[in-house]
């Protein structure tokens, strides 16, 4: 059995721009339903939304169908979980709060195997290595690894130049709701402060040859960040998809306007 290529790894690699969307509904059929709407890439997120590995898993067998390219963002840099998380096959971890070079080290020594990491082995019991099915696993499974850094905070900001020296971080994603919070403009990703920080940030990442990426629901600034030069760029959020489209059809029929819609993320 082949060795699962890693494609989202492959498009950062070849400069190609791709659009994604969060996963929070922690629902394999709803996965699906996102993995057929034209996305190049989906985060399934383990961080805010309440995703356990099985449900990891469980989005990940319904998405595997389709073309979509799938990321994890993990809750923690916890070695054991991103053990688990890759043995049911993913690829491509997206880490929240990476704050130093020493953290980023870290996350890539979780995801490898001896003796460039940490990372367990029990492939008998892995999809990933569709149990002991790959023809050399072992060979093969690091290079198809992914890491995504992301950095949030001013602490992260002014790491990020070290950051960007570790050897195994493939790409930088910019988180602009924590980002602001740290810059004292806490619900507001949109300040200029804030937008300035990013801009200088995806430039920054793509002048040291990694993948600069980004989150914004607001089409003009996600526009923006990709002229800027962010690859891959978070455009939307499924509960909130959900949520926006169900409260703008109640208010088409009612008079009341009590419901109110949810803008941000």
């Amino acid at each position: 059995m082949d060795m699962p290529i890693n494609a989202f790894k492959r498009a950062l690699n070849s400069g190609e721009t791709q659009i994604g969307a969060f996963l929070g509904l922690t629902d394999a059929y709803c996965a699906e339903i996102m993995a057929s709407a034209g996305f190049d890439w989906l985060m399934i997120d383990g961080e805010h939304a309440p995703n356990s590995v099985r449900d990891v898993l469980q989005q990940l067998q319904a998405m595997a169908p389709y073309p979509v390219r799938v990321v994890v963002r993990n809750v923690d840099h916890d070695p054991a979980r991103i053990k688990q998380l890759l043995d049911v096959g993913v690829q491509t971890l997206l880490v929240p709060m990476v704050e130093s070079a020493a953290e980023a080290e870290g996350l890539v020594r979780a995801m490898r195997y001896p003796p460039h990491g940490i990372r367990g082995v029990g492939t008998a019991l892995a999809r990933a290595a569709r149990w002991n099915g790959v023809d050399g696993y072992f060979a093969k499974a690091d290079q198809e690894m992914c890491l995504i850094v992301q950095v949030e905070s001013k602490a992260g900001l002014d790491a990020l130049d070290d950051i960007l020296k570790v050897d195994g971080v493939d790409a930088v994603f910019i988180g602009p709701s924590d980002l602001a919070a740290s810059l004292g403009h806490l619900g507001n990703p949109g300040h200029p402060e804030v937008k300035a920080c990013i801009e200088t940030a995806i430039a920054k990442i793509a002048a040291a040859g990694k993948a600069p990426g980004v989150f914004s629901a607001d089409p003009a600034m996600a526009k923006n960040y990709q002229q800027r030069g962010a690859s891959f760029i978070a455009v939307g959020v499924d509960t909130l998809l959900l949520r926006n489209a169900a409260v703008k059809l109640a208010a088409a029929f009612k008079s009341d306007g009590d419901a109110k819609s949810g803008a941000a993320y």
